[in-house]
């Protein structure tokens, strides 16, 4: 098994005590089957702000973009507490180096979307951002973040573990001294990958790499880097893959048999149309690679982005 990577996580999934009331909020696919791969790094933001455990319950007040936090009962303002901790927090994880953050949805310190935030009337709308949560994704722009409601959608699901996955490849080979070869070769290794989120991106990605030696090294792969992770963060549709998946096929023209190359066209098509999941095809792809060796395509990250125990790519 590859060496672990550092993901943060809001501290309750974990099954950590560290809610309001000391209850938790464990995620067994997080903890059983994710961790497997990743090493959490768990985070509380009201306990680590000094709040206890347990605690009178907060809530969001005021303006979506600016709120207050409260509690519930007594009305004490917790702002400036929260935004001091938090500024501090998010300096500390710069040491971290994490691949993605996972946040515990609907909290007023980290939910990360559609948090309640009341009016001074007590009236509720879903508009906000948890402070925490806030914080962090201003401070790291780049790092790909979710949360555990959003997580438990099969597609959202996949394309954050492809995410995180990507970013530590991507860390892999910049980590020590970066090199336009390196580049060269991620770039070539992950074009398939990239095709199924997007042209655009990858034909910009190819003109930078193509024109890179015009660039200091730093320059280079911090705009690959913005790149990446912008084409990454753009879903995937059944449309896109099977356009992969008639481009991958291409490969072995000269090598299939009438047979095959049938057999092959009727499971894109029951892919495309919604009838079979994407592992389908793709597992007959594989078998291809194996059969005609394919080297190009033995190293397409594509075809195994990440972990077969993680159980993805099976929806439809």
């Amino acid at each position: 098994m590859e060496t672990k990577f550092k993901i943060g996580i809001s501290s309750c999934l974990l099954g950590n005590p560290v809610r309001w009331n000391a209850g938790h909020k464990l995620d067994r696919f997080l903890t059983n089957t994710l961790g497997q791969f990743v090493e959490y790094v768990p985070v509380c933001p009201e306990v680590e702000a000094g709040f206890g455990v347990p605690r009178e319950s907060v809530r969001l007040v005021g303006d979506p973009e600016n709120p207050r936090m409260i509690t519930f009962k007594s009305k004490k303002d917790l702002t400036d507490q929260m935004k001091r901790w938090a500024k501090k927090r998010v300096k500390q994880l710069e040491k971290e180096d994490l691949c993605g953050f996972i946040f515990k949805c609907d909290s007023p310190s980290s939910g990360m979307i559609r948090v309640k935030v009341y009016s001074e009337k007590g009236m509720p709308r879903k508009v906000g951002v948890g402070m925490f949560a806030r914080a962090f994704m201003d401070h790291f722009p780049r790092i790909p973040v979710e949360d555990d409601g959003r997580l438990h959608n099969p597609a959202i699901r996949e394309n954050f573990i492809e995410r995180i996955f990507s970013l530590k490849r991507w860390r892999d080979i910049t980590a020590k001294s970066p090199r336009i070869g390196k580049l060269v070769d991620f770039h070539s290794r992950n074009k398939l990958l990239l095709l199924s989120h997007s042209q655009k991106h990858y034909r910009l990605m190819g003109k930078l790499v193509a024109n890179g030696k015009t660039l200091t090294p730093k320059k280079l792969f911090d705009q690959y880097e913005q790149l990446l992770l912008e084409a990454l963060a753009l879903k995937t549709t059944a449309q896109k893959n099977n356009n992969v998946l008639q481009h991958l096929m291409g490969y072995f023209k000269k090598q299939l048999t009438a047979d095959e190359k049938q057999e092959l066209l009727e499971v894109f098509e029951q892919y495309r149309k919604g009838y079979v999941p994407l592992l389908v095809p793709l597992t007959l792809i594989n078998h291809y690679v194996r059969k005609y060796d394919q080297p190009y395509l033995k190293i397409q990250t594509y075809l195994n982005p990440h972990p077969l125990e993680l159980k993805l790519r099976t929806s439809v």
